[in-house]
Formats: structure tokens, C-alpha cells, sequence
């Protein structure tokens, strides 16, 4: 186990490792077995973070001419569907050259912009160089010319894949074999931004130029049931809307539509681009002044302020007869802050809806956007 601890939110939380970690050590060891003819019970490794590994070495198999074992995977305190499997690797002599590739359970790429071309495994950049390092370290102590065959299988991986963002990546068949330090820190922002810039450079690789960004299911059940699209053009990006508009105007998309329920959306009138409860709230501080600004009374505004959701903040608002009114100055504040957000250099509309009344608003860039995005006149 690794004694490694991080602080998030006042908590103290373990560090793990990552599945590209256990792929190179699985590989060290089975090198290690596959030229000395003897059982390790533990293998050592340096991450690319400097932080040095002792991993046990489970399930040995000898054929032959190759070794195979595992390493199982440790998360940590991090939430991760991968925590406790096994990843395995088999390696075996062959002529020339260190060949790592994909087994049972490892994805294969079947869309462009992704880490690895198309029909590879899905064995990211650095674990692949992770492998490779440890290998030829092993190859060189042993005075070992020929090559290796190195296979990397995850025998759950297939299952465990359907719970993962994968299948929606364009990776089939498995799991991906990632990692970019070797270090699994909890709760870590990183790795989710790391999968929408994964999505998005995937569709731009597809030769997407506008883009749809839907902070969560509501938001891409709406774009399901109300936009006509002949392909898949959404990006799931949970709270992360500033980055999101920073990915799409570096990717030098030509426009960006925000999707997304009000609860979240809200938050953009505020000029937050987390909309995570974390980083801020204000909800209902916005909800007022746009409320303000609408024509309201300080006797509703008292009422908004008090509102613990917004469904309960809009029917205050119809109410009073002042829905239409306080969407419209809502929408001119959000079409502030993402233009400013956007640098100007990128087209971006945000269209916001409830779950009781449909669409609220939209900003004035949005039938444009959407027009380009289906291809024929906008209905929604």
C-alpha cells in the first residue's frame, strides 16, 4: 500500500497508483522472471513522478518461453471503478524489438484525436514509455539483445469498461492503460479535465467545427430530445465550463453551444465558470439582481433570496408575471461572460431550460449555432 496522503477539502486522503504503473511493473517482473527462471514476490519501479513503487507480484504463469503475472491496481482513496483489479502482463522472447500491445480487456482505438491512432491499443503515451524504460533497464542488466513481445491484459476490463467514459471516448473493448505520473491523487480535478480535452479533440479530429457542451445528463438528455443531429457533437464537461471554452477557442473550434439545466447554467450570469457548489454558489444572488433589474419588488426578492432551489426561485418568478423578463436580462449577463471568456475569437451561445418549463432562455448567438450544428433551420 502506498503511505502517500494528500489535503482536499480537510480531508486526509491516500494516494494510489495508476493502471500504467502496474503495466510496466507487471512487465518489469515478468522480464525480470523470463531471463533469471525465478519467482519475485514483489517488484520495484520509479513513477515518472519520482515517487518509487514496491508492488507485489500476483497470479505468476510460465510457459515455455514467456512469464506472465499481475499487479493489482490500488486507487487510493480515489473513487475509481479500477480500484483492485488485476493488470497483467505476458512477456515472451521474440527476434528484435520491444512490441507492447493490448490483450483481453485492454481498449482499442477506434477514433481519431485520441492518444493512440486508430486500431491501437488503448495504452496511453507515458505508460508506454513507463514500459519500455523498465524493460530495457531489465534487457540491458541481462545482456539481452533480442526483442520482447510485451501483451497487457485487464480480465475484467471489457465489464468495467461500460461503467467508464470509454465507450463515449471511441474506445472499445476494454480499459485504457493511463496514467501521465504514475500517481492516483484522490479527488483529482486533472483527470476529468484530461477526458473532456479527450472528447473534444476526438470529434475536432472528426472534422467537428461546432460543438455542443452539456455540463450533465440533463443537459445531453435536452440535446437528445429537442436538437436533430445526425451525429454525436456533444462534450460532457460536469462543472468545468471555463475550461471547456478555453478547450473549444485552442482547438480553434468556429463555435460552442452550452447546453444546460439552470441550476448550473445560472451560475454563468455571475461570471462563475465552476459550477461546482465548491467554488461558489450565488445562485440566488443572481436570480435576484437579474430579478432586480426585471422590475421585482423587495418583497419577492426577499422571497428569491430565501429559495433554496431554482425551480422554486422561477415559480416565484411566474408568479409574479416576471419569468420572461428575468431570463431575458439572465441570458444578456451569461452571453457577457462567455464572449468575455471566449476571447471573442470563438462564436458561443448558451441555451438554458427547467425541467417543468422547457426553455427558458437563450443568448442571441444560439439559432446560429444551432443551425450550423443540425444543418437546416433551427425549431427548437
Amino acid at each position: 500500500m502506498l503511505e502517500r496522503y494528500v489535503y482536499k477539502g480537510n480531508q486526509k486522503l491516500r494516494c494510489g497508483y495508476t493502471t500504467g504503473s502496474c503495466a510496466a511493473a507487471a512487465a518489469k517482473a515478468g522480464a525480470v522472471m523470463l531471463f533469471a527462471e525465478k519467482t519475485l514476490e514483489w517488484i520495484s519501479i520509479l513513477t515518472p513522478k519520482g515517487i518509487p513503487l514496491n508492488l507485489e507480484v500476483k497470479e505468476i504463469t510460465r510457459g515455455d518461453d514467456f512469464v506472465t503475472c499481475g499487479i493489482q491496481k490500488d486507487s487510493g482513496d480515489d473513487a475509481d471503478v479500477t480500484n483492485g483489479i488485476l493488470v497483467f502482463a505476458t512477456v515472451s522472447k521474440t527476434d528484435k524489438d520491444i512490441v507492447i500491445d493490448g490483450g483481453p480487456g485492454v481498449g482499442r482505438v477506434t477514433r481519431l484525436g485520441l492518444n493512440q491512432d486508430i486500431g491501437q491499443a488503448a495504452i496511453n503515451t507515458v505508460p508506454r514509455e513507463m514500459i519500455y524504460k523498465e524493460v530495457m533497464a531489465v534487457c540491458e542488466e541481462s545482456e539481452y539483445t533480442g526483442g520482447l513481445s510485451i501483451i497487457i491484459s485487464i480480465p475484467q476490463g471489457e465489464e468495467l469498461a461500460r461503467k467508464t467514459f470509454n465507450p463515449r471516448l471511441g474506445i472499445k473493448g476494454g480499459l485504457s492503460i493511463l496514467g501521465t505520473t504514475g500517481i492516483v491523487e484522490p479527488m483529482s480535478e486533472t483527470a476529468l479535465i484530461d477526458t473532456i480535452r479527450t472528447e473534444m479533440s476526438s470529434l475536432v479530429a472528426e472534422g467537428a467545427k461546432y460543438l455542443i457542451a452539456a455540463p450533465g445528463n440533463y443537459g445531453e438528455a435536452f440535446v437528445d430530445s429537442h436538437l436533430t443531429l445526425t451525429e454525436n457533437k456533444t462534450v460532457k464537461c460536469s462543472n468545468f465550463i471555463g475550461e471547456t471554452i478555453d478547450m473549444a477557442f485552442e482547438f480553434k473550434l468556429k463555435g460552442l453551444l452550452l447546453v444546460g439545466h439552470i441550476g448550473k447554467l445560472v451560475k454563468l450570469g455571475g461570471g462563475i465558470m465552476n459550477t461546482h457548489s465548491k467554488w461558489a454558489d450565488g445562485r440566488m444572488e443572481i436570480l435576484c439582481s437579474c430579478g432586480l433589474l426585471a422590475g421585482g419588488d423587495s418583497v419577492l426578492l426577499r422571497k428569491i433570496l430565501n429559495c433554496i432551489t431554482t425551480d422554486e426561485a422561477l415559480e416565484l418568478f411566474q408568479e409574479a408575471g416576471l419569468l420572461e423578463a428575468v431570463m431575458q436580462v439572465l441570458m444578456e449577463k451569461i452571453d457577457y461572460h462567455i464572449g468575455h471568456r471566449a476571447y471573442e475569437g470563438l462564436t458561443i451561445g448558451a441555451l438554458v431550460f427547467s425541467n417543468k418549463y422547457g426553455i427558458l432562455g437563450e443568448t442571441k448567438k444560439v439559432p446560429f449555432l444551432i443551425n450550423q450544428l443540425i444543418g437546416g433551420e433551427c425549431e427548437v
